[in-house]
């Protein structure tokens, strides 16, 4: 299993070494490979049933931190769905994309958001889970921006950072109060303490926070703006991303914790107005789009809010067509998706007011696209899966009000206008579909989409082709998709076995049917009459959008921040040491007293005793002086060499109190800093022999540098004098030759027992140097950046 969640990270790494060649061999074949391991391997563990696995991997023993993964329905549903539609996008992107792209970049970029997206999915700790779902959202910002030199690209790959990073904070509080009030970080076992969590006054405070991280991820109104900004990305990114994958953490965070939160009506009311409304808003938006990607993009929008819906309701057959429509999502949306990269790519444009006719044309991409958004529309056909799905999403809409009892008159009420909400919501989605084909697809094309228009090669080809062929696969036996994937997944989600659910295309004269068949026949009519209340949308939105309380917020909060920053950084260094230090000293003194960090009473030092501490107090007294001759000094080479004399007696100290390793280490610090300030001695500003200053400034440097020492004496004493723990120092004498085989106690304490404190400040230093190599080149090859 950890080979699994770590592959896509240890093949990134290989990635630009392999790029190197792609001239040879396309860069997206390695990936490819990856995504199809991946996927072969948690489809061994489908078939062989090895569900509900926990994977436990000791990483820091003595920390008592381990790795722990889980296997169950819902995470092998998704595991499934990430690496193989990952497999079809690195396949499609391979003929996509030119070889003169930064194909390096681009796939290391899409490995490490496919890593963080199954790492999400598979972890048991909510901790790994959080810091998976944040590298999503840089990984996305990356592909999101790929095409930086475009403005489009970065103001979109902009917001949808700052949405889904608001989102993560509010992600990781949720989390944390999960964590205080069941005392475990595991997910399964916070999953069976739903009682105790429901019980906590914390509760309404977790819900939101959760619930505000699921709507900016998976794009929920009001947040859903940054995803039709974000299709600014590569096709391959919008298909992978913005219609699979990325988009449906949000709704995998809110059915793992489904067990937790599906019996509280404020969870039901909360999520499904929430779900309800962004699927009548993302539908009604989509018809008004002129760009295939925004219209793809307002749908994907919809028909997340339908599956945020369903999750809402809390019902075994509302979660369980929660699950069915995430994978027909999938199929049909991923499959439309490229094809409208295969239009781009063959006629120039996206704008569907220059397309049509392309039908004859490009009959194959025709054939995609009409099997898939007539899927996506719900149009009742036998060999459509969204049409089942979809038929699942009306009935367990109508049978909302006897499926689970509800507590509060409002809820009730709710429960009754459901079914309604849905219809209204989902004629718009057969308009949006409609016009999607239609005015894409027949017609008369114009003359230069006719000179360029075509069917591209095969290899293009195969990834919509698969993805297509699974709408019919899946309609064609939905109960073997619902025994093996569906129902695991739902049984998961649910927290209990649930009933087996059998699929049927045919349920007689129900009323799922007639709400079906009600949406196509007003769907019709509002397509065949569009053109006469298009004039809507000049009321509503009108000129009232969530992009403008966007712009105005980052406008606001930017000129906000110059204005500080004009303030602030005025280019005084002075002004900015004197900003730091004083309130360094003043927070320090402040906690200090607050806390009552003093007992003086367990101060033991050595005692002063003449003449044995003489040579001490000689050494103190020369560095006093030291430091008093280096602030009235007025020439550049005597302060350098005065300063240096405070570190050299400190190193003399360290000798006299027995300590000559940090003698030595004060010895080589102290001469590397005389060496770089003699170095730089031309470069440093001239002192001038009669300093001018105002009485005023010399009043604030004499309190400041006075907050300063004071802060660190009595940062000393606090140190020494408050033993709140029993002394470290005990453990080190005991056990450094015992445990470290060393027989120098400070030697074994850097290397063994605080190993990783040097591991890491060995890392910072090499990415510094790495940093300034970089720079360096950079600057030997002319660049600016």
């Amino acid at each position: 299993m950890i080979v699994a969640i770590l592959m896509p990270f240890l093949i990134a790494m290989c990635i630009p070494f392999i790029s190197k060649f792609k001239h040879r061999i396309h860069t997206g074949y390695a990936v490819l490979a990856t995504s199809l391991s991946i996927f072969l391997y948690f489809l061994v563990l489908l078939i062989s049933g090895e569900t509900d696995t926990l994977y436990r991997y000791s990483w820091i023993p003595s920390l008592g931190l381990d790795l722990t993964f889980y296997t169950d329905g819902l995470a092998l549903f998704f595991a499934l769905l990430i690496s193989g539609i990952g497999a079809l996008v690195a396949f499609y992107s391979i003929f996509y994309l030119s070889r003169e792209e930064r194909l390096g970049s681009f796939y290391v970029y899409l490995l490490l958001f496919m890593g963080a997206m199954l790492g999400i999915v598979t972890s048991d700790n909510i901790y790994a889970l959080y810091t998976f779902w944040e590298l999503t959202s840089v990984s996305s910002f990356l592909l999101i921006s790929f095409w930086f030199t475009r403005k489009a690209s970065t103001d979109g790959a902009l917001k949808s950072m700052l949405i889904t990073f608001l989102g993560g904070f509010s992600l990781l509080g949720g989390l944390v109060l999960l964590h205080l009030v069941t005392g475990s970080t595991s997910i399964r076992e916070i999953v069976t303490q739903g009682d105790l969590i429901l019980a906590n006054d914390w509760f309404p405070l977790i819900v939101v926070l959760l619930l505000l991280a699921a709507c900016t991820k998976s794009a929920q109104f009001p947040f859903h703006i940054w995803l039709p900004d974000a299709m600014e990305a590569p096709t391959p990114v919008s298909a992978y991303l913005h219609s699979a994958t990325m988009v449906k953490a949000g709704l995998f965070l809110l059915l793992r914790f489904t067990p937790v939160f599906r019996e509280s009506e404020a969870f039901f009311i909360a999520v499904s107005i929430i779900g309800l409304v962004t699927l009548f808003w993302g539908s009604y938006m989509a018809v008004k789009q002129t760009d295939l990607k925004g219209i793809l993009a307002y749908s994907t929008i919809s028909q997340l809010g339908m599956i945020m819906a369903m999750i809402g309701y809390g019902t075994e057959a509302a979660i369980f067509a929660a699950i069915f429509h995430i994978l027909n999502h999938a199929t049909f949306k991923g499959s439309l998706f490229m094809a409208v990269g295969i239009i781009d790519h063959e006629t120039g444009t996206r704008n569907i007011q220059k397309l049509g006719g392309l039908w004859k044309l490009m009959p194959v991409t025709g054939i995609i696209s009409i099997l898939a958004s007539f899927s996506m529309a719900g149009v009742p056909l036998p060999i459509l899966n969204g049409f089942y799905s979809k038929e699942e999403f009306f009935t367990s809409s109508w049978n909302l009000s006897g499926d689970r009892a509800f507590g509060s008159d409002f809820a009730a009420l709710l429960a009754n206008i459901v079914p309604y909400a849905a219809v209204a919501g989902s004629i718009f989605t057969f308009v949006y579909s409609m016009y999607f084909y239609f005015r894409t697809f027949t017609g008369k094309a114009e003359k230069t989409t006719a000179e360029k228009a075509h069917d591209p090669k095969l290899g293009m080809l195969a990834a919509p082709v698969l993805l297509v062929s699974g709408v019919l696969l899946i309609s064609i036996f939905p109960n073997w998709f619902s025994r093996h994937l569906l129902q695991p997944a739902a049984n998961a989600v649910y927290g209990e076995a649930m009933k087996e659910h059998t699929i049927h295309f045919w349920h007689g004269f129900v009323p799922a049917l007639i709400m079906s068949l009600i949406v196509v026949v007003l769907g019709i009519l509002f397509y065949s009459t569009r053109k006469y209340w298009m004039g809507l949308y000049n009321i509503l939105p009108g000129k009232l959008s969530g992009n403008i309380v966007y712009t105005s917020l980052l406008s606001a909060s930017e000129n906000q921040t110059k204005k500080l920053n004009d303030r602030i950084v005025s280019g005084s260094i002075r002004q900015y040491n004197a900003i730091i230090i004083s309130v360094i000293s003043i927070v320090t003194l402040l906690v200090l007293f607050g806390t009552n960090s003093f007992d003086l009473s367990n101060i033991d030092t050595s005692p002063v005793s003449l003449p044995q501490s003489l040579p001490e107090l000689a050494v103190a007294l020369i560095m006093i002086a030291a430091a008093f001759g280096s602030t009235v000094s007025q020439k550049k080479l005597t302060a350098v060499i005065i300063l240096g004399v405070v570190g050299y007696g400190l190193s003399i100290l360290f000798v006299l109190f027995r300590a000559p390793d940090l003698a030595l280490t004060q010895l080589s610090i102290e001469t590397i800093t005389v060496v770089l300030f003699l170095l730089c001695f031309r470069h440093l500003p001239e002192m001038k022999q009669e300093r001018k200053e105002k009485t005023s400034k010399k009043i604030t440097n004499i309190i400041i540098a006075s907050l300063c020492g004071l802060m660190m004496m009595l940062v000393g004493l606090a140190a020494y004098s408050q033993r709140l723990f029993p002394a470290i120092s005990d453990y080190f004498v005991k056990y450094s030759y015992k445990l470290g085989g060393g027989d120098n106690i400070v030697n074994v304490i850097l290397v063994d027992f605080r190993g990783l404190d040097t591991l890491f400040e060995i890392t910072v230093l090499a990415i510094a140097a790495l940093g300034i190599y970089s720079l360096i080149k950079l600057r030997q090859k002319g660049g600016d950046r």
